[in-house]
């Protein structure tokens, strides 16, 4: 099979016109077969005489499955570079358009087959496309094509830059909200980035705000989710979650207002609030997949931390059994795992059976405690500032009297 190769003899996209349709009435016949072969090119020149790139981008496609099935990869690569580079031929932004909306959607068609090179075609497009918006929507394809694919190895490293393409694009808030779910929906297979899902879904869930009250039931389903997924992560301790609009209102909600009330507890509350939640909703959280065992060692180390936060830095060990529901064997054990998740650093007094907290994890980090820590620092300068000005004070006093001291010697 011959490789497309641009020459001067012929233009690149008539060149592809022709050996797409010569693959396509291979088996009708000379006779059938050159004539439509020869119709396709003269409409081809038209419409690159007229100016009419999406008329022709659209005939270039016409045979788009029947290429990925016949043609080799090679070939395939070949044709749709010359067939993409259209996008660059209007010079109306908005036709630009139209083309990187079809041929992206032709390409994300049969993703099973041929996934990777759809993927990557898909990326030459995007490297095509001079419109930001454009790039977007191409992108939008892509995790579409690796998702169905099977592919996502080979886009998830654009994850990292998620922030800085975000601003490239300068995208609305449904638009961002598309992108968001879009890359929800590929982590989410990986069990592995349960905390990158984490982080893209908390996002997701602020676009919403209070003021947006008709498009807040959108999020409703994803915020009952976001919900779950901070319960089950063994290695999660801080959230946001309860000051954001989209989770607020689950709040009233008739399906998903004991997940909020759920929340409400792993974040403000103790053990005890978790076993009398769990007494009347265990059947619901076996639903949402949640394990009671692993609530409840959440829990215990999320009241540990309640404790040194809402208490004196002294923590009897009485006071962490009883809170803990534990034995007094178990008291020093779960301090460990405590510090080892790096909730709180202490110091273990085995002998007068206290635990001494110097430094503690918020569990909620909002408003409240921004301005604890406005406070803080404040003060921390105050105290910086007394200092330098006792030092330098110190600095003219002694200067002073070495002065003296000289004039006294002569």
């Amino acid at each position: 099979m011959t490789t497309v190769v641009p020459t001067s003899e012929e233009d690149p996209a008539l060149a592809v016109v022709r050996f797409t349709a010569e693959m396509s009435w291979a088996e009708a016949g000379p006779e059938v077969g050159e004539a439509q072969v020869s119709s396709l090119c003269t409409e081809a020149q038209e419409c690159m005489i007229g100016g009419r790139w999406f008329d022709l981008a659209s005939l270039m496609l016409t045979s788009a499955n029947l290429l990925f099935s016949k043609a080799n990869d090679k070939d395939l690569e070949c044709i749709f570079t010359v067939i993409c580079d259209l996008v660059k031929k209007p010079e109306s932004v908005d036709e630009s358009l139209e083309i990187a909306k079809l041929l992206s959607e032709k390409i994300a068609q049969q993703p099973n087959e041929k996934p990777a090179l759809r993927l990557k075609i898909l990326v030459n497009l995007y490297n095509m496309m001079e419109n930001s918006y454009g790039r977007f929507l191409v992108y939008l394809k892509a995790l579409e094509v690796a998702a169905n694919g099977k592919v996502t190895e080979h886009i998830t490293p654009s994850f990292k830059k998620i922030n800085t393409l975000l601003k490239e694009w300068n995208l609305g808030l449904q638009d961002q909200r598309k992108l968001y779910l879009a890359i929800s929906n590929i982590l989410k297979e990986q069990k592995s980035s349960a905390n990158e899902n984490f982080k893209i879904l908390t996002k997701y869930l602020a676009t919403f705000s209070g003021e947006d009250a008709d498009g807040m039931d959108e999020g409703k389903e994803q915020a009952a989710y976001t919900i779950i997924e901070f319960v089950k992560a063994s290695d999660m301790f801080q959230c946001d979650l309860l000051e954001m609009p989209a989770i607020a209102q689950l709040e009233k909600d008739a399906k998903y207002a004991s997940i909020y009330q759920l929340l409400k507890i792993f974040v403000t509350q103790r053990l005890n609030a978790y076993l009398e939640f769990y007494t009347t909703n265990s059947a619901l959280l076996e639903s949402y997949g949640l394990v009671h065992e692993d609530c409840i060692a959440k829990m215990r180390l999320m009241s540990l931390v309640d404790l040194a936060s809402n208490d004196s830095a002294q923590i009897p060990y009485s006071v962490l059994k009883d809170t803990l529901q534990i034995e007094d064997d178990e008291v020093e054990s779960w301090v460990v795992q405590a510090i080892t998740a790096k909730l709180i650093n202490c110091k273990i007094d085995q002998m007068n059976q206290v635990v001494t907290v110097s430094r503690y994890t918020n569990r909620v980090f909002g408003p409240s405690q921004w301005l604890a820590l406005r406070t803080k620092l404040t003060t921390w300068r105050g105290n910086i500032a007394n200092v330098i000005t006792t030092v330098q004070a110190n600095k003219v006093t002694e200067e002073g009297t070495q002065s003296m001291q000289g004039l006294m010697i002569r």
